[in-house]
């Protein structure tokens, strides 16, 4: 089999990096439309069983023959794309997975499954950190409990040493960072799917040294379909992302002075968008390189044999040293990889549009983690 890696930024190349070094697939591509980009990505993965090609997702009758070239694609490109490859993957009889991140897209995506089913093509969005490890996780513990009183998804990627003002590295698309933060975000709270704001309800959240007390907030994005596919099983459901202190008092007051919008506005005779200036000066004022780690922790608690118990989930990763990889790189594009590898060797079947809650089989998902290092601790206790 062959597959396609679209995008050559730190997630495609984390992405690639993973699928040349444990799969079996005949052919591996990673396409970007940014020649620079490529070249770095070659210089990052020295690997010969990739090759590097030049793709522009505007040019839609060329990227249709590509996919035609490949029974797998990845999209690790904003989401935005995502609806339209997911059109095309469907009409080339592509599997097609993705990073996800924002819940309309999905939603829209998810609207396809019929011509997905018809057209025997299964298309898996969210398969990258949050959603997409965590989803399976929240499966997990679903698995295991007789009834579900809560889960509580708590997800941060942070540098090992913070600089401020923000006390926060970009390890990913600002854009997607500030769409996190504005959208609101949904919740599942005792059979109702309701919404609430991002940026709310800040909580206190502890790991083990250095890190110890820090903060934790709703965001967008992170649930995605679990209060859907989980609203009849869970009792309460949210999901919410860590920072060190004060991170979240000191952004939302950018973001209340509409600094997150992307409504035009006039600035002298001259329109602007108010989110690309905040993305400009994220980009030039927050540290972009660096050692960072992804802290995640997943508590739930319910019955299990007529027993009161809590069971937790926790997850610290490191930055590689040795191969130059973020922890975000490879929380976020190592599970997609996995994912791929699944079909690939049949693990995973089906036609459709699924979530990874709907149909990555948990133990060994959690199996092909550790193999990379990537562990997840659970700590059961009666109460």
């Amino acid at each position: 089999m062959n597959i396609l890696v679209i995008g050559a930024g730190m997630m495609g190349r984390a992405i690639a990096f993973d699928l040349a070094n444990y799969s079996n697939f005949e052919e591996i591509t990673i396409s970007d439309k940014d020649k620079k980009n490529l070249k770095s990505a070659k210089k990052f993965l020295k690997n010969k069983l990739v090759s590097f090609n030049i793709l522009d997702i505007e040019k839609r009758d060329y990227v249709k023959s590509i996919f035609q070239k490949n029974d797998i694609v990845i999209s690790a490109i904003p989401y935005h794309f995502n609806y339209i490859l997911t059109k095309i993957a469907i009409d080339t009889k592509t599997h097609f997975l993705d990073l996800g991140g924002n819940n309309s897209i999905v939603e829209k995506q998810r609207s396809l499954f019929k011509k997905a089913e018809e057209n025997k093509v299964l298309i898996i969005p969210d398969c990258g950190l949050a959603p997409g490890l965590t989803s399976i996780i929240v499966r997990d513990a679903v698995e295991f409990f007789d009834y579900v009183e809560y889960i509580k998804i708590r997800v941060g990627g942070l540098p090992q040493k913070p600089v401020t003002p923000f006390d926060y590295q970009i390890v990913f698309s600002p854009n997607g960072l500030i769409n996190e933060y504005v959208e609101d975000a949904i919740v599942l709270d005792h059979g109702k799917i309701v919404t609430k704001k991002s940026m709310t309800e800040v909580e206190e959240i502890r790991f083990p040294e250095p890190f110890g007390k820090l903060e934790a907030f709703i965001t967008s994005g992170g649930c995605s379909t679990l209060p859907y596919k989980f609203k009849d099983e869970i009792g309460y459901l949210d999901y919410k992302t860590i920072r060190y202190p004060g991170h979240c008092e000191k952004i939302k007051t950018f973001l209340d002075f509409g600094l997150g919008s992307e409504k035009e506005i006039l600035l002298g005779n001259q329109k602007i968008i108010p989110r690309n200036i905040l993305i400009n000066l994220l980009l030039c004022n927050i540290p972009k390189t660096g050692k960072d780690v992804v802290l995640a922790k997943v508590f739930s608690k319910g019955i299990k044999d007529n027993k009161n118990v809590e069971l937790d989930y926790t997850m610290i990763d490191f930055y590689d040293d040795k191969n130059y990889i973020t922890a975000m790189m490879r929380t976020t594009g190592f599970p997609v990889s996995i994912i791929a590898q699944m079909i690939e060797d049949d693990t995973i079947s089906g036609c459709g549009v699924f979530g990874g809650e709907d149909i990555v089989p948990t133990k060994l998902f959690f199996q092909e983690l550790k193999k990379r290092n990537i562990v997840i601790n659970k700590e059961l206790r009666e109460i």
